[in-house]
């Protein structure tokens, strides 16, 4: 085992312990792969992100169930591979669910937003809003930048002042959090 392979192992043991640091590592490592592999499969850079965002959310919640007998890289492939596919079947189900009636043509046809839907998005949007305030305020700052006044990675990172591996992994933990925020309402 060389050394870096050697390195490599003792950082994903770190990982497996909840070590933060560690988990940065790990995503600073092989985030590059991870999206341009997706950015090839998709064509689509928001699919990429969002694919890369969930595979290593999951790589990190199932990283205790890591076989060290495979190569990491190749395993966060796998992952990645699967929540595409996955991805892929919900889109086609969608389409195929809402193509048996005329209410996808209308959609298309016209897709200006009802008095209830805009109803709907206010309210939803309300619940989100208190939900996010829930977080912590360094959670609350991450989400709000990227979503709410849509700035990039290296924006973000430059207002804050961090490392933009840090702002990736913040949102990725802010996002979870809001997650299970959401499930618990």
């Amino acid at each position: 085992m060389d050394n870096s392979a050697h390195n490599l192992a003792d950082i994903i043991e770190k990982a497996k312990t909840g070590n933060q640091i560690a988990f940065s590592t790990l995503l600073d490592t092989y985030w590059n792969m991870v999206y341009g592999f997706q950015l090839k499969r998709t064509h689509n850079e928001n699919d990429a992100e969002d694919i890369t965002i969930q595979t290593f959310s999951k790589a990190f919640d199932k990283i205790a169930t890591y076989d060290s007998s495979y190569e990491f890289k190749t395993w966060l492939i796998a992952i990645s591979k699967n929540i595409h596919i996955d991805m892929v079947r919900k889109r086609k189900r969608d389409i195929l669910e809402s193509s048996g009636t005329n209410d996808a043509v209308k959609k298309v046809l016209d897709d200006a937003p009802t008095v209830e839907d805009r109803l709907i998005t206010e309210q939803n949007l309300a619940h989100l809003l208190r939900d996010i305030e829930k977080l912590k305020p360094h959670y609350q700052e991450v989400i709000n930048l990227r979503y709410f006044n849509e700035m990039s990675y290296a924006d973000i990172a430059a207002e804050l002042n961090e490392p933009m591996n840090n702002v990736k992994v913040k949102l990725l933990r802010a996002k979870k959090l809001l997650a299970e925020i959401i499930k618990k309402r």
